[in-house]
């Protein structure tokens, strides 16, 4: 790693780290940046997970700090996001190329209309109590973002999101609480995959992650002090540029 990579990676990484806590698609920044500066794809997409760990971990604890944490219910989740994540990081050791981009895309499409576009869901109260049903679809879905996860990671906030919000029905807040404990359980196992199947690049990683912390840091604290407006803001203007990169400047 030459020296005048290290400020450029904190820069991405704590881009990446806000982006990822209050919305998604921090991934889509600072694995390009990876790739650009030499890496192999699937090394830098084991390499991101360092980060993804280290601002997950930042950000649970800005939440906790703040007073917002409901662990029982984030390790259940997480639990079933886990054996997902598992097996996708086990595809995403053989993946080359950026060939799903548009498959991406539409996955983002589809989250800003089920957010966004959908009147029969009420907005969520800060009290929320997910029901059996809830809790049964929130579980099942859990498993195959955890594969998504694992695999790429890239976007996993957007397909999280509407689980937690839409399908069990926490407002913004609580799902991007619940959601940086999820994603930081499923990245253990996922970072053990790519660890033992590929040489990983821990210096950039590192260098990354210092980034992530703050990004995550200030994530979660805007999350907290903003509330769902900021979220929503950020949310969708995410989704629209990410779009629009995938589909036109692939």
């Amino acid at each position: 790693m030459e020296l005048w990579q290290i400020p450029v990676l904190f820069i991405a990484g704590a881009l990446a780290g806000f982006l990822n806590v209050m919305a998604g698609g921090g991934s889509l920044l600072t694995v390009p940046v990876m790739v650009f500066m030499g890496l192999p794809g699937p090394v830098a997409n084991g390499t991101n997970r360092i980060a993804i760990l280290a601002q997950n971990l930042a950000a649970i604890a800005t939440f906790r700090k703040r007073g917002l944490s409901q662990f029982r219910l984030s390790m259940s989740l997480a639990a079933c996001a886990l054996p997902g994540a598992i097996a996708g990081a086990m595809v995403g050791v053989q993946l080359e190329g950026l060939w799903f981009n548009r498959v991406l895309a539409l996955i983002m499409i589809g989250v800003m209309l089920v957010m966004y576009f959908d009147p029969g869901n009420r907005p969520a109260q800060a009290d929320h109590q997910p029901n059996t049903r809830q809790l049964w679809w929130g579980h099942i879905l859990m498993v195959a973002a955890g594969f998504w996860g694992g695999f790429i990671q890239l976007g996993v906030g957007f397909i999280i999101m509407p689980i937690l919000n839409r399908v069990m029905g926490f407002d913004l807040v609580r799902t991007n609480m619940h959601k940086v404990f999820i994603i930081a359980v499923y990245t253990v196992g996922a970072l053990a995959v790519f660890a033992s199947q590929l040489e990983m690049s821990w210096m950039i990683g590192l260098a990354l992650a210092a980034g992530t912390v703050l990004g995550g840091y200030l994530g979660a604290h805007f999350t907290v002090s903003r509330g769902e407006q900021l979220i929503k803001w950020v949310l969708n203007a995410v989704l629209v540029v990410f779009v629009v990169k995938l589909l036109f400047f692939p």
